[in-house]
């Protein structure tokens, strides 16, 4: 008879911050960096009537994604204590009142309503779009296969669109396939390495029991060829060559091993939380700093 897989669990190092703070997930706020993508890619990141807007984009997306995450964190307080580590986030474990919870959530969305549409009416659409879709997601989506890849992709997507909205810059298509196609490689991903994570276990969350490890490696892998190829053509289609150097076509090798590098990590199924792969990564820093010298001479130079 076979025996059953258990999975170890590792209770995490004591954080400094209070309950309610780490309630919001503020190391899940690196995905907010997103916003900056629409600046760079235009070269205007580092003009003052786009920097502010778009750092004031951020803050906004931080509060917003912090309201999320309180809500989903109440929905999901049984399942998360099945979790080997999401037992340990404060609601589930018993840290954080749901009560209290729901008070930040409605505290922290009107905080970044306020901020948003004072910097920008479509940033604020953009961040109430947001809001909308991502409890939707939560109280109604979340169990049907591919919507949930879907709108969760889209919360990434936002966050791309955010710091062109809040600075009104325009979007091209190759932007908005990269930025589409990138999101969904994230989630799909995500998803993976949780399947692989859980192993049997996976069947304590509902949003993993419709998905095969097959399917979801067809969809990253699909994802991932798109991205590395509409990158690729707005490379080829940039005009700036300094120094004779097409610096944005340089741009594509750095791109494409930093893709898949995290490909690597995804298979490994370590890639659960995208932020923990940024952070702890050393060579995928390294893949993407080599990528980020030749596209900010390309677009800045």
């Amino acid at each position: 008879m076979a025996e059953i897989e258990t999975t170890t669990t590792t209770v995490p190092h004591k954080s400094l911050l209070p309950a309610w703070a780490r309630a919001m997930r503020p190391k899940q706020w690196i995905k907010n960096v997103l916003v900056l993508a629409a600046p760079v890619a235009a070269g205007r990141l580092f003009e003052a009537s786009v920097l502010v807007p778009t750092l004031w984009a951020f803050v906004a997306f931080c509060l917003v994604s912090a309201s999320i995450y309180l809500i989903n964190d109440i929905r999901d307080v049984e399942a998360d204590r099945q979790h080997p580590t999401k037992q340990f986030r404060p609601i589930a474990a018993g840290e954080l009142a749901p009560s209290v919870a729901w008070v930040m959530a409605a505290v922290t969305l009107a905080a970044a309503l306020l901020l948003a549409f004072w910097t920008a009416p479509m940033l604020g659409a953009v961040i109430a779009f947001y809001w909308v879709l991502q409890v939707g997601y939560s109280f109604f989506w979340k169990n049907q296969p591919i919507v949930d890849l879907a709108m969760v992709a889209a919360g990434f997507l936002l966050r791309a669109v955010a710091g062109g909205v809040a600075s009104g810059l325009m979007l091209s298509q190759w932007f908005l396939l990269v930025a589409s196609f990138g999101s969904l490689f994230m989630v799909a991903g995500k998803r993976y390495s949780e399947l692989v994570e859980l192993g049997d276990a996976a069947g304590t969350r509902s949003s993993l029991a419709r998905y095969t490890d097959s399917y979801l490696r067809e969809v990253w892998s699909l994802s991932a060829a798109v991205m590395i190829l509409s990158y690729s053509l707005w490379a080829f289609d940039q005009a700036g060559h300094l120094w004779g150097v097409p610096w944005a076509a340089v741009s594509i090798a750095p791109f494409t091993l930093a893709v898949l590098r995290y490909a690597y990590q995804i298979d490994k199924g370590i890639a659960g939380e995208p932020e923990d792969v940024a952070l702890s990564d050393h060579m995928l820093q390294a893949f993407a700093i080599l990528w980020a010298i030749p596209l900010a001479i390309a677009v800045f130079g």
